[in-house]
């Protein structure tokens, strides 16, 4: 009698305990690496990343949302990026530049934010971006921005990615900063990159 052989059964997605909140700390981490590996796990990753303090569980949350890279899963990181803990900010950050096509879309919002700071962090994640995209938001955000620091931070990413379309914006800022020999300075060397480019 020839054997006939069991279909394999789908492997099933792992068990997450009940709450993502509860237990030690060890606990929750693992419940967390057990929520992100399954379809549902985002919007559970989310709720507990609001309640969570302990900075290993934290990680391996946003690391569990950057691997699922949905929508869903940057909507939920980006209120962070405004964060006043640094320790949160950089994480989010981080999260974000790791899921750059889901992330993309939060992007001009960051980049409009009334917070400098958050406008600021903002452009260090359009390096991850495709160029024509991150030329663009650039390119908008510096020939609005008056915020030096900001401009600054612009002009740099600019300096590495920045396209010919760039180089009006930059003229423009030169005269708006016309008073800041730094800028000044920043603008030339990224105008004269662009232009060789």
């Amino acid at each position: 009698m020839p054997l006939v052989r069991r279909p394999h059964a789908p492997a099933e997605a792992p068990a997450v305990p009940h709450s993502l909140t509860e237990g030690t700390a060890e606990q929750r981490w693992s419940a967390v690496r057990a929520a992100a590996e399954r379809p549902d796990g985002v919007p559970r990753l989310a709720a507990a990343l609001a309640q969570e303090s302990d900075p290993r569980v934290r990680e391996a949350i946003f690391n569990g949302l950057a691997r699922a890279a949905t929508a869903e899963s940057a909507a939920a990181v980006v209120p962070y990026v405004r964060s006043e803990d640094a320790a949160l900010r950089t994480a989010a950050l981080d999260a974000l530049r790791a899921m750059p096509a889901a992330s993309g879309p939060h992007l001009p919002g960051l980049l409009a934010d009334p917070d400098p700071d958050v406008r600021l962090l903002s452009c260090e994640l359009l390096r991850n971006m495709p160029e024509s995209d991150a030329n663009r938001l650039l390119i908008g955000l510096l020939d609005r921005e008056t915020e030096k620091n900001v401009a600054a931070a612009a002009i740099e990413v600019l300096a590495e990615i920045g396209r010919s379309e760039a180089l009006p914006v930059l003229a423009r800022a030169a005269q708006r900063f016309a008073d800041d020999p730094f800028l000044a300075f920043s603008i030339k060397l990224a105008a004269d990159r662009i232009g060789r480019s």
